[in-house]
């Protein structure tokens, strides 16, 4: 996997570096402020980047605004996006544009290296991987505004492991059911979030972790 990182703290950047190289992965480049971002995208057409939120010059949300714009101009470039602290406002805009192949993850994760590798993983292959304590944060800041309040408890149990990017064998071995039994509860998600079909490019799983989150759903396209 060919892999961009943007991370003004340079201990953090050659500690992914190093952590990425040695499990067969190829960094090739490394950015230190946001500005350096989009043109190292735009050369390089990594398979994934990684990025702060919030780097130089002025460590407010320069990393956030390259995800965005990158999303906009590399629409399939997966996005890992790290933060020092759960940034409601920056996730949502960033989740806006559609959840497929994005991560959000607070910066401890990046030490549990298991975890890290996953969700880098999990991205490039269409998934989703958000930190617990950033969906949390983004469901307790939209609770009024989410069509959810016809879910049963272990549904939306179940749909907050989905926005995790967990897979149904996961979610049944943590909730100790019956993958059986996780797919009959994604159904009953779906049926009450009322989305549409499989077709094109919708994925209903990516939908329901949108709604979930808060945030527009794009439309069904016509099939």
């Amino acid at each position: 996997m060919r892999i961009v990182i943007a991370e003004d703290n340079a201990l953090l950047r050659e500690g992914m570096v190093l952590l990425l190289t040695s499990n067969g992965h190829e960094v090739v480049a490394t950015c230190a402020a946001g500005p350096e971002v989009m043109p190292a995208l735009r050369e390089h057409r990594p398979d994934a980047a990684v990025l702060d939120v919030r780097l130089p010059p002025s460590f407010r949300d320069e990393g956030l605004r390259a995800a965005v714009q990158a999303r906009k101009e590399l629409p399939d470039l997966p996005i890992l996006v790290l933060s020092q602290y759960v940034e409601q406002a920056y996730a949502a805009e960033l989740l806006a544009q559609g959840a497929r192949g994005i991560g959000y993850l607070l910066k401890d994760r990046v030490g549990r290296v298991e975890q890290f590798l996953e969700a880098l993983e999990r991205i490039v292959g269409g998934g989703t991987a958000l930190d617990p304590e950033v969906i949390t944060e983004i469901v307790s800041q939209k609770a009024a505004a989410r069509p959810l309040q016809a879910l049963t408890p272990r549904e939306h149990e179940v749909l907050e492991m989905m926005a995790q990017g967990l897979a149904n064998a996961a979610i049944a071995e943590k909730l100790v059911i019956t993958e059986r039994a996780v797919s009959k509860h994604i159904r009953g998600v779906f049926d009450k979030l009322g989305l549409p079909p499989e077709g094109g490019s919708v994925h209903r799983r990516v939908l329901a972790v949108l709604a979930f989150l808060g945030n527009s759903a794009p439309e069904s396209p016509a099939v």
